[in-house]
């Protein structure tokens, strides 16, 4: 009676069992488009090792007394058998060798627009001897110094300064890095690690041991001394940077000076927008009805080339706005938007004094130069523009001396002559124009440019 009440509970488990498993192939396979015979077949005896372990428990239970043992212990070398096979199977593919496709040929491919690299807009190189200086975990700062340059010039300028791309070259001298914007070297140098740079302010008492080299940031005398020299040196009126201040410094000066070729029109895009959300109505008004975007982006980029900053987008483009209807001129809305920057101007210049120091130019060489910009003259003489260029630089030098920033007050029609003439020759000069000085704002006339040389300069 055991027997058979085991045997019919172990029969009545049978349906349940079947109909368990059909319905877990049908919810686990149903996004299959594979037929659900071979379907059921392939999930039942695909997996070798499933078929080896029920094989063994079938067996196990033919060898329980009282079992079939015959019907169960047949089963159970069948299912074997067949897991068997399904391993002879599974080898046998796994032997086959794989006959690779051969590759084509680097020249065969064709050449895509991934080919093409991008310039990189700020780019630094080191030496292999420098890389500990950009490398954080050899102790180097230069990165976070980087970091502080970019912040600090975009909160001047007021636009922001792209990241540097910072790699090693191996075709540099180990000691030797270089800066590049768009790709093209604007600047280089070396410097020596574990070593610093001691730099001749222009009075200093006694001379050092060392390396003699120029300053590459500003062209002063300097000397590269060792660390236990630092006392000494400063004690005789050097300046004393290291390594990673060296080439921050020289990044520093390289992006202010070339700061216009560093902006865009995603970049002004990006001030106009800002500006945007305080005033929707002046931006609006601006691009593009009376203004395109092109024409902005060079009105920013005269003022940068120039040295004025730009955080003032409200009042350049008010400016704009004003004026645009008039001319579409960006050297005629350049001079416009100085005059409305004055303030800013005057304190970039000379901070926050209330007088300023200039030179100006004598009333006949005024004329002169205004005829000949006017075309109302034949031209000028070369040796009255040499002796003038000669008698501002001559000026300037006496007044940077003072530790005042050289300034040249013209008329507005020939500001922008001179500013071109001079700037590749005169580093640091201002050429200001009378409308750009603020009303509370004095101004000191400490040299006089032309005097009798111009009554010879008009031909």
């Amino acid at each position: 009676y055991v027997l058979l009440t085991i045997g019919d509970g172990l029969v009545a488990q049978i349906p349940s069992l079947l109909l368990s498993t059909a319905a877990a192939v049908i919810v686990t396979r149903v996004s299959d488009a594979q037929d659900m015979g071979k379907e059921v077949v392939s999930q039942l005896f695909s997996n070798p090792r499933a078929l080896l372990v029920t094989a063994t428990l079938i067996g196990i239970m033919g060898m329980v007394p009282g079992m079939p043992h015959l019907v169960f212990l047949a089963l159970s070398g069948l299912i074997g058998a067949v897991g068997y096979m399904r391993i002879l199977d599974d080898k046998s593919v796994a032997v086959e060798p794989v006959i690779a496709s051969p590759e084509k040929p680097a020249e065969a491919r064709e050449l895509s627009w991934d080919d093409v690299m991008a310039v990189d807009e700020i780019g630094l190189e080191v030496g292999y001897r420098l890389i500990s200086l950009v490398d954080k975990s050899q102790g180097g700062e230069l990165l976070s110094r980087i970091k502080g340059v970019r912040k600090k010039l975009s909160q001047e300028l007021g636009f922001l300064i792209h990241s540097v791309h910072i790699r090693d070259n191996l075709d540099l001298s180990p000691n030797e890095y270089r800066i590049s914007f768009h790709d093209v070297t604007v600047g280089d140098g070396e410097v020596y690690p574990g070593k610093e740079l001691a730099i001749n302010p222009g009075q200093v008492f006694g001379d050092l041991q060392g390396l003699p080299v120029k300053d590459p940031t500003f062209g002063l005398d300097a000397v590269w001394i060792e660390a236990s020299q630092r006392d000494d040196a400063q004690a005789m009126g050097f300046t004393i940077v290291d390594c990673g201040t060296v080439i921050a410094t020289h990044l520093s000066q390289l992006l202010k000076n070339q700061a216009h070729e560093l902006i865009g029109q995603d970049g002004v895009q990006q001030l106009l927008d800002k500006l945007a959300r305080t005033s929707p109505k002046l931006v609006e008004n601006l691009v593009p009805k009376l203004i395109g975007l092109g024409e902005i982006t060079k009105v920013m980029q005269n003022l940068l080339e120039e040295g004025v900053p730009i955080r003032d987008v409200r009042t350049i483009a008010e400016a704009l706005a004003e004026h645009a209807t008039k001319s579409q001129d960006t050297d005629a809305l350049t001079s416009h938007v100085r005059v409305s920057l004055g303030r800013t101007i005057f304190q970039a210049v000379n901070g926050v004094g209330r007088d300023m120091s200039v030179m100006t130019l004598d009333s006949h060489l005024e004329q002169i130069l205004q005829g000949a910009i006017q075309g109302n003259s034949g031209g000028l003489e070369p040796s009255l523009m040499e002796s003038t260029i000669n008698q501002i630089i001559e000026a300037s030098g006496k007044i940077g001396a003072e530790g005042k920033s050289p300034v040249v007050l013209v008329a507005g029609n020939i500001r922008l002559f001179l500013s071109r003439l001079l700037r590749s020759r005169v580093s640091n000069l201002y050429v200001l124009a009378y409308e750009e000085i603020p009303a509370s704002k004095t101004i000191k006339v400490v040299e006089a440019i032309g005097g009798s040389q111009a009554q010879l300069g008009k031909i």
